[in-house]
């Protein structure tokens, strides 16, 4: 029981000073709206997000709040329903990252010698190329589609987990409680599972809030080339890319998708900003 107390001690610590940080809690906020607006669409929706329901590009009216778009369908309802895909690519595609990442990661930090060399050089040869492309690459090699999206953004960031991890196992692993576990007989895996990863997991709970807000800017990017969610998917990406040969004639159908974009990614970023603020000794000594 002390040891549970003497761990969860500093994790209650750095919660209390994110909850006195302004920006993490407006973050925070901003993301728990979404959720619970991802969550209840098909509630607070007024009509479904693919039936014609007006006039085409009808601007924005006690009606149609946000107004329609190019075939007549409500925008608001096309906003909080891609929410859910928006959220949904978010959060997959950062497992697909944050899974073989961690695990190569903390391979090469602990193992280190010729295991090391190799992992390093594979995530040296992937970041040789910008994220952005290397999911261009992997996405015409599977093809279009939003689960090949999560897929591509997940891949594109594996390198970055794999070297952020291997970097917080390189300053864990010689403390005096790694060696006394190997020392009593604890296995490589028991060592890495219950004394390493949860003692370096500080920096990938800050560097995963913020990768959300960039897959979802990616995956948003994605759908914008046609590359992502396909029509009549309500999907915050595709909606902007329809509208965008209409900024002058229909600025909302492409402003509203852009600004929920937005906001999500703010507070993502926020919360990142909040988690390394509490998290992080360095700035905590300021």
């Amino acid at each position: 029981m002390a040891n549970s107390d003497t761990i969860s001690l500093p994790w209650r610590d750095a919660f209390q000073r994110f909850l006195s940080d302004a920006g993490g809690r407006i973050g925070l906020a901003l993301i728990l709206a979404w959720i619970l607006i991802a969550v209840f669409a098909h509630l607070v929706s007024p009509y479904d997000p693919n039936v014609l329901v007006g006039r085409a590009r009808q601007a924005p009216s006690p009606e149609h709040w946000f107004g329609t778009d190019m075939l007549g369908r409500d925008m608001l309802s096309r906003v909080l329903h891609g929410s859910r895909v928006s959220l949904m690519l978010g959060a997959i595609s950062v497992l697909f990252g944050i899974v073989p990442g961690v695990s190569l990661g903390l391979a090469a930090g602990y193992f280190g010698g010729w295991v090391d060399a190799l992992i390093s050089r594979f995530v040296d040869a992937l970041l040789a190329f910008p994220s952005i492309i290397l999911a261009l690459i992997i996405i015409a090699t599977l093809g279009p589609g939003i689960f090949n999206v999560m897929i591509a953004v997940g891949i594109s960031a594996v390198p970055e987990y794999a070297r952020l991890m291997r970097g917080s196992v390189l300053a864990v692993k010689s403390q005096p409680y790694v060696e006394a576990a190997w020392l009593v007989g604890n296995g490589p895996l028991r060592i890495m599972a219950r004394h390493i990863f949860v003692n370096a997991n500080a920096p990938l709970v800050v560097f995963t809030t913020l990768q959300v807000g960039n897959a979802i800017l990616v995956g948003a990017g994605l759908s914008f080339l046609g590359l992502g969610a396909q029509p009549p998917t309500a999907e915050w990406g595709l909606m902007s890319s329809e509208g965008r040969q209409l900024l002058q004639r229909a600025w909302w159908i492409s402003a509203f998708p852009g600004l929920a974009i937005l906001t999500v990614v703010i507070g993502f970023n926020l919360l990142g900003d909040g988690l390394r603020a509490a998290l992080d000794p360095k700035i905590r000594a300021r």
